[in-house]
């Protein structure tokens, strides 16, 4: 048998791994327990009852309060657009000189966007990005000629979520230093939109279980009853 460590065990003290928890009760937990050296994420994870090849749930979602980390945002675009990018707080910006450091194996950023004339350019380099998350879409809004808009809201909090083979939705929601009510707020918004991301989605039946959890910390299902759609 696996001995627990002393935080471990004080964690169990307080959940009950069998109970199903509204989103503050959840939160709250989360929050009281130990702490550890560094600003733990907090996670969702979501189980549909569905199927990828047949019905796949993809899309974005601004969170109100952020997911607290850090945005490097790359843009490739041309001419004006490349002013408007860095206005909006745009990390790289260019186009040649851009896709070049590209071609090189270069990939330090977290999110790529592009206009629609660059895609041409960039989609070249589906080897190297695809299999890292990072190439545009035009589904995720990060082909688009709105490219100030499209920055801000990126470095503002918007992420994308997509279902995985396993029928799964996971995603960062903050940082357990955020308060209760901004984490709740996260949550709530985060699925209310993934809930409506899809008709089928609007029956609770499709949903098999809804989770959140923290780096360290334990995980705490959430009472699906709450997100039904009226």
């Amino acid at each position: 048998m696996t001995k627990l460590s002393k935080r471990k065990k004080s964690i169990e003290e307080f959940i009950d791994r069998e109970k199903e928890y509204t989103v503050s009760e959840a939160v709250a937990l989360l929050k009281k327990a130990p702490p550890v050296a560094f600003d733990q994420t907090v996670e969702i994870a979501i189980k549909l009852d569905l199927d990828q090849t047949t019905t796949p749930v993809r899309g974005t979602v601004s969170l109100p309060n952020g997911t607290g980390k850090t945005v490097r945002v790359a843009v490739f675009c041309k001419g004006d657009l490349e002013k408007e990018a860095k206005d909006a707080g745009a990390d790289f910006v260019g186009s040649d000189c851009l896709l070049k450091k590209v071609s090189d194996g270069w990939c330090d950023f977290d999110v790529a966007v592009t206009t629609p004339e660059m895609m041409k350019e960039l989609a070249r380099f589906g080897k190297v990005l695809g299999p890292r998350g990072l190439m545009p879409n035009p589904k995720s809004g990060t082909v688009t000629q709105e490219i100030g808009k499209t920055v801000k809201e990126l470095k503002g909090g918007k992420i994308e979520f997509k279902m995985d083979k396993q029928s799964g939705i996971r995603g960062p929601i903050g940082k357990i230093s955020f308060s209760e009510s901004a984490i709740v707020e996260n949550i709530n918004i985060f699925i209310k939109t993934v809930m409506n991301s899809n008709p089928k989605l609007q029956k609770i039946q499709s949903v098999k279980s809804i989770a959140i959890s923290s780096t360290m910390g334990p995980g705490l299902k959430l009472d699906k009853g709450q997100f039904k759609v009226s």
